[in-house]
């Protein structure tokens, strides 16, 4: 009897989208007011899915307040009231995106968190936008 839990978690942060090959004029009509030099912020909400079979002994899937302080130590820690692509090695040479940073969380977690689980993130960038890892 698989079993989904899920952890909602929020942080802030700059970041500036634009493709370091490319002109001024690209990056414009590409990424537009998210080019903007002098960068921009979200209020990023983070909702990070697990499922698997519930444990008989605990009768827990994953112990939600072990993935809690995961989520804040690996991940709130690291992104939380920083700009993404300055001060963050994760974003130093890989554009900043919902999809990007959706995946870079997903990879930190997948380290710490057992395989027999399945982990998804879904991270909200605005209220009406949205991306999910994987999909």
């Amino acid at each position: 009897m698989k079993v989904s839990i899920f952890r909602k978690e929020h942080f802030n942060a700059a970041h500036r989208l634009f493709n370091p090959e490319w002109d001024d004029k690209t990056n414009d009509k590409v990424f537009g007011k998210c080019n903007n030099p002098n960068y921009h912020g979200h209020n990023y909400d983070l909702v990070v899915k697990l499922t698997g079979e519930i444990d008989p002994k605990t009768g827990y899937v994953y112990d939600m307040k072990v993935l809690s302080d995961l989520i804040k130590e690996k991940v709130l820690r690291i992104f939380d009231h920083k700009n993404l692509n300055l001060d963050t090695e994760h974003f130093k040479n890989l554009n900043p995106t919902a999809e990007n940073i959706a995946v870079v969380i997903f990879n930190i977690l997948r380290k710490e968190i057992d395989e027999a689980l399945d982990l998804k993130i879904t991270l909200y960038e605005t209220e009406r936008n949205y991306v999910e890892y994987p999909a």
